[in-house]
């Protein structure tokens, strides 16, 4: 791309920046944004309205907040609401898209990915989610056959759960390591990050914390209450404390004191924001293998890999945290997801999509 290229960003239409409603696109969007402005380029990001966002221009938009994709089964249609924001935004894009030389798409759903060969200015889809429905697989795949390139994922194992997976470029993601700040003597608790929902599988942090009695601080939106009542009736004798949805500042303080966190997902996660953050504290990982944390952690080095859904692995990983040096987990977040690292990344993708635009 030139010098001072002009990227528009769009975001999720599942809730407002900084409100915890859409997941790890929040983070990834804020830290994209950084990392491309740092090495000259101009963004500015389009988002639901009451979005919140430090050191980046945002136009907000209104309109009905977008259903969830990863509560759908594979068959279900897609579903668009009346006053959709995120039809909004769209139509937003169409009519500034040649102010910009690059429209990029943080959104896991099917209309952006329908109106990209009917815009003027290409379009480059960063994919949030492994493969969870029929119609957005198709819809990505055609996306990839019209413009190779153009949609990328965060790793490896999120990539191996489409079928068109040699298609896709890895991105990984990246930090803003100043941040986050190293935590060499931790107190006595371990921490669960995330949205509370049933993929993320919170009652297994439960089990451990009620096996082991360590203290557990849970950090994150309540996003399905029935759900968090159920686990606390699940679990009544677990040491168990609920802190709330953190901005960065705040939750890095609190998640640098824990001894270990704990990512225990029952779907693919695409990455975990949670895991890089954490190792940026120098706080050691236990983590399913199963999706983007497996990885991220290096066993027995920064923190441990546990089979899917097996509690005993994990209560015996709290016994061995004192294996972990805390400051080789703070080196390698510093080594792999620094917000430079993750700007060059960027930055190669989507010198690709424009050069072949360009030259088609």
């Amino acid at each position: 791309m030139k010098i001072n290229s002009k990227l528009l960003f769009v975001s999720t239409p599942i809730g407002a920046l900084s409100t915890g409603l859409g997941g790890g696109v929040e983070l990834t969007l804020d830290n994209a944004a950084k990392a491309i402005q740092k090495r000259g380029h101009t963004v500015k990001v389009i988002a639901p309205i009451n979005s919140q966002l430090e050191g980046v221009s945002v136009q907000e938009i209104s309109g009905d907040l977008q259903i969830p994709t990863q509560n759908q089964n594979r068959i279900d249609p897609v579903l668009i609401p009346s006053d959709s924001v995120l039809a909004n935004m769209w139509d937003y894009v169409r009519q500034v898209q040649e102010d910009y030389d690059l429209i990029v798409n943080f959104s896991y759903d099917w209309l952006p990915l329908y109106l990209t060969p009917f815009l003027k200015r290409p379009v480059a889809h960063l994919i949030s989610m492994s493969s969870l429905t029929n119609a957005m697989d198709k819809a990505i795949e055609k996306v990839l056959d019209q413009f190779p390139d153009s949609v990328a994922v965060h790793g490896k194992t999120q990539a191996a759960s489409f079928s068109f997976h040699d298609k896709l470029i890895c991105i990984f993601n990246g930090l803003d390591m100043s941040q986050y700040h190293f935590c060499e003597n931790p107190e006595d608790y371990i921490a669960w990050v995330g949205r509370i929902a049933p993929e993320k599988g919170l009652e297994d942090a439960f089990a451990v914390s009620e096996i082991t009695k360590i203290p557990l601080k849970i950090f994150g939106l309540k996003q399905d209450l029935i759900y968090w009542d159920k686990v606390c009736a699940s679990y009544p004798n677990a040491p168990v404390e609920y802190r709330g949805f953190f901005r960065t500042d705040k939750l890095q303080d609190e998640l640098g004191r824990c001894r270990a966190v704990l990512i225990t997902p029952h779907w693919i996660e695409a990455f975990g924001n949670v895991a890089i953050e954490a190792l940026a504290c120098g706080v050691p990982v236990i983590a399913y293998k199963r999706g983007g944390p497996s990885e991220i952690v290096e066993d027995g080095k920064t923190g441990w890999l546990v089979e899917p859904n097996n509690i005993k692995e994990l209560v015996a990983s709290v016994s061995r945290l004192d294996q972990i040096n805390r400051s080789v987990c703070r080196q390698q977040a510093e080594l792999l997801y620094s917000l430079e690292s993750f700007g060059k990344r960027l930055e190669s993708w989507f010198e690709k999509i424009v050069y072949r635009r360009v030259t088609n």
